[in-house]
């Protein structure tokens, strides 16, 4: 028996000096309160048995005075444990300070003790008084902690939740331990045998919690490890959005590390998508916000994967304790996430340009054949008049001849127009549109424009408050409501309004008719290029040029041309450019 008690002792002394270093090098990697906590705990537990090395005799002062060194490290430690588990959550401070003050009224009850009796000697009543009280805090503190880690763990993945289980079990078989020691008074004796092994296998648990040893680790991580794998095969199927990408993948990353939530954000800082993440937070994952905590207790984790794009986590307060193999893993699925981010923007750039090839080559042909029917009708004319002049000069009265002459320049003031908007297109398209806003008399400028765009002055009506200012390009202005009064004369039907004002820092301007107005089928189609309506080419002759310009110039100037049916009929084009503050 003697024996066996000597070997646990030294079993145990050697294991809870290894405990108390375990835990100094997990302070080391995590620099946080919790693991603070665990350090001071098992670390005076270290200390406590290596001050076992030092005899006890009743007649040395100092020897005694480290006996009771003992007795105060063993009162302090359920104190420390508490600390430890509660340290996961924002603490009572009233609790913490009531605890604090009954572990040191203990404590200085250890050193205030008149005589400490030695092994096999009777306890005095005062004593078994201190011993009592020793271990109901002993053993209130240490249940209460490991019921906390327990229940606690249930939540947690299957790493976290098996070391905080073996914590909290080593806590239950250390206090039955220490039962075992307060009851016998005889060093050499079966209880004491028994208070040796259950303290190894609380030490052992202990070990468990904090430093599993890898093969142990990946045993338990194997239900996350099939997340895992389910999660990289999705990544590897393709898809043709970041959205669709991350959301294949979001449930089973929130699984790996037990997540409540999570969102993904790509590398402009734009959240792509999200599990389990009310709407109303997508404000605080902005760049340059604190993102919200969206619980009491969540831990939010930030994890950087590759490109810049990032993992916003939001876990339990244990999962950076205890979860942190899973934490690397899920930034390990994020770089692989970055990867998948990275082939869908190749796929769109690819798509992108197709489609812009692909718009492009429609273009060129819409151009060549426009070319080819919009020029070669005018060239037709202007060299069917000239070659009249040439041949028949002589014989053409003057009537005849200025009707030659009107044809003649009619054509040629087309072919001009028509070179006029290819010139414009290209330098819009080259971004080679030099946008100088001035300061305008508004009514004055349209009223000029309109003199010489519209067909019939007596049917145009400018509501433009006498007065109005504003910084605008008149270059620009000139292009779009020229195009917009045109079109209102060539397919629309008088009256044509054209009303203007600046309001909230922006220049509004709308031209309207009420003729029959735009289709609903091609409105979509209503500024692009070469495009015209069915109606408009039975209406008359145009390029389907002239709203693609002036939309350019109206982007180019930094505001929208867009259209609306007006009411009860007809067209309405509304011009919206906005305004520098003064």
């Amino acid at each position: 028996m003697h024996n066996a008690v000597q070997s646990f002792h030294y079993l145990n002394l050697v294991a809870y000096v290894a405990l108390g270093v375990v835990t100094m090098l997990f302070l080391r990697r995590r620099r946080d309160r919790a693991t603070r906590w665990a350090a001071i705990a098992f670390g005076s537990l270290g200390l406590l048995e290596l001050l076992t090395l030092i005899p006890n005799h009743p007649g040395d002062l100092a020897e005694r005075a480290n006996g009771r060194l003992v007795i105060a490290l063993l009162v302090v430690f359920p104190y420390f444990l508490f600390r430890f588990t509660n340290a996961f959550h924002t603490a009572n401070r009233r609790l913490a300070n009531a605890l604090f003050l009954l572990s040191a009224i203990l404590v200085f009850w250890t050193f205030a003790l008149p005589k400490i009796p030695q092994q096999g000697e009777p306890r005095s009543g005062l004593f078994e008084a201190f011993v009592i009280v020793f271990f109901v805090h002993w053993a209130v503190l240490s249940v209460v902690s490991a019921w906390t880690l327990w229940r606690a763990g249930r939540e947690e993945p299957t790493v976290a939740r098996r070391r905080m289980q073996f914590l909290a079990l080593a806590t239950a078989v250390l206090t039955l331990a220490l039962l075992l020691a307060v009851i016998t008074t005889k060093q050499y004796s079966g209880l004491s045998l028994g208070s040796g092994m259950l303290a190894s296998a609380s030490v052992v648990a202990f070990l468990l919690g904090f430093s599993p040893p890898p093969i142990l680790r990946i045993w338990w991580r194997t239900p996350e490890q099939a997340r895992v794998q389910q999660a990289i095969v999705s990544l590897l199927t393709f898809a043709e959005s970041q959205e669709e990408v991350a959301s294949r993948v979001l449930e089973p990353a929130a699984g790996i590390v037990g997540a409540r939530a999570i969102a993904i954000r790509n590398n402009q800082g734009v959240v792509v998508a999200s599990w389990n993440v009310p709407d109303g937070a997508w404000a605080s994952l902005e760049p340059g916000q604190t993102v919200s905590p969206l619980w009491d207790d969540a831990r939010v984790v930030e994890l950087e994967v590759a490109d810049g794009s990032s993992m916003v986590v939001w876990t339990s307060p244990y999962a950076p304790v205890f979860g942190d193999e899973e934490l690397r893993a899920l930034k390990t699925l994020g770089a692989l996430i970055g990867l998948a981010f990275d082939r869908v923007r190749l796929f769109q750039a690819e798509r992108q340009a197709r489609i812009s090839l692909e718009r492009a080559d429609a273009v060129k042909t819409n151009f060549i054949a426009l070319a080819a029917h919009e020029l070669r009708t005018p060239m037709t004319t202007i060299l069917g008049f000239i070659t009249t002049l040439h041949a028949l000069d002589e014989r053409l009265d003057a009537e005849q001849r200025e009707s030659v002459e009107a044809g003649l320049l009619q054509q040629t003031q087309r072919m001009a127009n028509l070179v006029e908007q290819l010139l414009d297109l290209s330098r819009l398209d080259a971004e080679a549109i030099d946008i100088t806003p001035e300061r305008l008399d508004v009514r004055a400028h349209i009223e000029e424009i309109v003199d010489v765009a519209a067909a019939d002055l007596a049917v145009v009506q400018i509501d433009v408050p006498v007065g109005t200012m504003a910084d605008i390009d008149p270059h620009a202005l000139d292009r779009i409501v020229t195009n917009l009064v045109t079109n209102a004369f060539r397919y629309g039907t008088p009256p044509v309004r054209v009303h203007a004002e600046q309001t909230d820092r922006h220049f509004r301007l709308t031209v309207e008719d009420e003729g029959d107005g735009v289709s609903s089928d091609f409105v979509p189609d209503l500024f692009e290029r070469f495009t015209r309506g069915d109606g408009s080419r039975v209406i008359t002759a145009g390029t389907g040029l002239g709203l693609a310009i002036a939309r350019s110039y109206a982007r180019a100037h930094g505001g929208d041309l867009v259209y609306e049916d007006a009411e009860p009929h007809g067209a309405r084009f509304r011009l919206i450019l906005p305004m520098a503050t003064r």
